[in-house]
Formats: C-alpha cells, sequence, structure tokens
C-alpha cells in the first residue's frame, strides 16, 4: 500500500449507497473539503438525504457518471451491486472503494484524526478497520485541539528560516530544538 493524501479541492468525487453508510461517507469527503462531489442513491432515506443536500441524484449512476469521477465510493449496497460496481469502476479505469469489502477496493480510507493542517491517518490496509478507529481515538487524547495552532506556529517558523537562507539540514534542526523547547511530544 501506498500511503497518499488527495487534494480534495482538485478531484471528482463519487459516493454510491443508500442510508446512513452512505451518509458516513458524504460527511468524511465533506470534512476532508471535497468540492466536486456527486451521490448517488436510489433510496437515500433521511440520514442521507440531509448529508447530501444538492449533491443528492436519485438513481444508481451509469457507466459515464462513473467515469467522470476519480474516486468512487461506495457503502451500504448488497453484497452483489458492489461487486458489479467495482468491476464497471475498474473497467472504467476509476479508483474504488467499496466499505468493509476489502478485496473489491483500489484505495483503503484510513481512520483520521484532524486538528486544522495536522492530519493524522491510521490505516490497517482495510484488514482491521475497528482497531483504526480505536486508535484514532487513543490518538485525539494525545493530539488535542491545541495542535491546530501549533501547526501555523511552526509554518510561521519555518518561513522565517528559510526566508533567513537555512538549508533543510539546519531548519530541521531548528524545528526539533523548537518543539522541544515547547515540550510539545513529552
Amino acid at each position: 500500500m501506498l500511503p497518499l493524501q488527495l487534494d480534495t479541492n482538485r478531484l471528482s468525487f463519487v459516493i454510491v449507497g443508500r442510508g446512513p453508510a452512505a451518509a458516513r461517507k458524504v460527511k468524511t469527503l465533506q470534512a476532508a473539503g471535497a468540492r466536486d462531489l456527486t451521490v448517488f442513491s436510489d433510496h437515500p432515506g433521511d440520514t442521507l438525504f440531509s448529508a447530501a443536500g444538492n449533491d443528492l441524484v436519485l438513481h444508481l449512476p451509469s457507466n459515464a457518471e462513473l467515469a467522470s469521477a476519480h474516486l468512487v465510493i461506495s457503502a451500504g449496497l448488497d453484497e452483489a451491486e458492489e461487486r458489479e460496481l467495482a468491476e464497471r469502476c475498474r473497467a472504467l479505469r476509476v479508483l474504488v472503494n467499496i466499505e468493509d469489502r476489502a478485496e473489491l477496493c483500489d484505495i483503503h480510507l484510513p481512520a483520521v484524526l484532524r486538528r486544522g493542517d495536522l492530519t493524522l491517518a491510521i490505516s490497517t490496509n482495510g484488514r482491521a478497520p475497528g482497531l483504526a478507529g480505536m486508535l484514532r481515538r487513543h490518538l485525539e487524547r494525545l493530539f488535542g485541539p491545541e495542535w491546530e495552532g501549533r501547526i501555523d506556529e511552526v509554518a510561521r517558523a519555518r518561513a522565517g528560516w528559510r526566508d533567513g537562507g537555512a538549508d533543510m539540514a539546519s531548519v530541521k534542526q531548528r524545528l526539533n530544538r523548537f518543539v522541544e523547547q515547547r515540550r510539545w511530544l513529552t
């Protein structure tokens, strides 16, 4: 597996599913700042209807609609529908994630902790998503809301060091001292 982050401002996302499971995926992408999001559901239910809002399309997607996405995420479909959706996405060369079906996924969505621009992602490569969630909750206690401002503080200091002519090795040393002096990791 290759861990990476997607720039949600530059990519198109499609969610296919039903009910609360699909609604959770909508909220995940919304929290990540996805701007180009389309949600397809033939039976959304109240939770998905509310979460998707104007992004909801009341049918399952055609191949042309799937092909417009960089990533398709599915939750709340039955097993046959999930398998068929994954096959269609692969034929269209569109990345796909099917909730709780690692064997059908091109990518896995990690458990994520966000503190402003700090993002901590925990993955078990789709093998134990519940454990990834437990680890995320543990990290929430270690990396509280105060970390939101710390990223800004480090970014300002780093920019000053770079503007002052510091090379990367010097920036790394200064960063280590900066964090140690503030006892952020002790």
